[in-house]
């Protein structure tokens, strides 16, 4: 596993050099656990616990209040690198705590030492059947009832479903108002009139379908003000969607070192493939887009640990670092030939694994409307 930051210091500050020397250390300990498990849920549940015990989610609730984006940064990168899986729970444990971090009450909040811990997962719970990118068309309502509120409606790929203890799920209070009325609501898994169904991928990723049928909350389950729930979703999206460029970059890392490896360590026609000139030209490509693609992610955590407007930055760095991630993933398969679509290869479960991260979190096709969009008000202004 190899997680540098001496190349591009000028990002870093000393304690992103000292975490990185702890992510390393930690890096065994998550593959152990991953491994040690007999089934999937047993993989998830032990990966998700594991990196409780070893405090990386302290870096998605920080105490202060303030999230270090460049640390984020840092150990989604590891996690990218040594187990997707891992990588996938921590990311869903940031979105779905992080708002109670800027807009929970304080009883709210005070679940953030067993987050920190992980004696709770948190999942976040947007997405619809009929509101993907949308956001501002969902449908599942909350009603008032008394002195609560019912929830009814559908949500769907939602990631960590059944391995959550906890959901941030946003409604609509009022549908005539569409993004003014939504609203987020902190609901545990336990809560009678919630539904949750797995659904199979390709990958190993705990992800589900919930249903709220008659789902009764209390008053105190509304996070923030009724209407805000579409501004602390674009908000946590903010600031979390710059990192899954993080992940994919541990993940084209690892895909990486696998292949330069492995062609310098295979003879054919009596010499290594490494030495053959279009062997080479596809690892110069390689490492091309993996240092373009970190230097964009480093930049927009950069801007984003300075407090500076961080929408464009983050959607350049997701968009180019999953999208080069592809690239440098799929020719690591084709240099290993054969043996590159077998299973058990690592090069085939990232091939598997990085395919995702081009689609959640705004797909590349919003990520450049967004940036085009930017453009163009510019131009405008002059």
């Amino acid at each position: 596993m190899r997680l540098s930051t001496d190349d591009l210091d000028v990002f870093f500050e000393d304690r992103h050099r000292a975490l990185a020397g702890e992510l390393g250390a930690a890096a065994p300990a998550i593959e152990a656990a991953e491994r040690g498990a007999p089934d999937a849920d047993g993989r998830a549940r032990a990966v998700a616990a594991e990196m409780g015990r070893l405090g990386l989610y302290r870096w998605l609730l920080p105490e202060s209040g303030s999230v270090d984006v460049r640390a984020l940064c840092l150990v989604r990168e590891m996690l990218g690198q040594v187990s997707p899986l891992g990588d996938a729970i921590f990311a869903v444990q940031g979105l779905g705590s992080y708002p109670l971090l800027i807009a929970g009450s304080g009883e709210q909040r005070a679940l953030g030492d067993a987050l920190r811990a992980g004696e709770a997962i948190a999942a976040f719970a947007l997405t619809e059947p009929g509101a993907g990118s949308d956001v501002a068309s969902i449908a599942t309502s909350a009603r008032r009832d008394g002195d609560g509120w019912v929830l009814e409606g559908e949500k769907t790929f939602i990631s960590s479903a059944g391995l959550a203890t906890h959901y941030l799920v946003f409604a609509t209070v009022d549908p005539a108002a569409r993004r003014k009325g939504i609203t987020a609501f902190w609901v545990p898994a336990d809560t009678p009139g919630l539904t949750v169904r797995p659904i199979a991928l390709g990958i190993e990723h705990p992800i589900g379908e919930l249903t709220f049928a008659g789902c009764r909350v209390p008053a105190g389950a509304q996070v923030g003000e009724a209407g805000e729930g579409f501004a602390l979703a674009m908000r946590t999206l903010d600031t979390f969607r710059l990192t899954v460029g993080a992940a994919a970059c541990g993940m084209a890392r690892r895909a990486f070192d696998a292949a330069r490896a492995h062609v310098t360590g295979r003879v054919q026609f009596g010499a290594p493939l490494s030495d053959t000139q279009l062997v080479q030209a596809h690892l110069a490509d390689m490492a091309c887009d993996l240092d373009a693609a970190r230097l964009l992610v480093l930049r927009a955590a950069l801007v984003a640990d300075r407090g500076q407007p961080v929408t464009v930055p983050a959607a350049m760095a997701k968009l180019c670092a999953t999208e080069a991630a592809q690239r440098v993933i799929d020719r690591a398969v084709q240099l290993f030939g054969g043996r590159g679509v077998r299973q058990g290869e690592v090069v085939e479960a990232l091939y598997r694994a990085i395919r995702p991260l081009r689609i959640y979190e705004g797909t590349s096709e919003i990520q450049r409307i967004i940036i085009g969009r930017a453009l163009a008000r510019e131009a405008r202004r002059g």
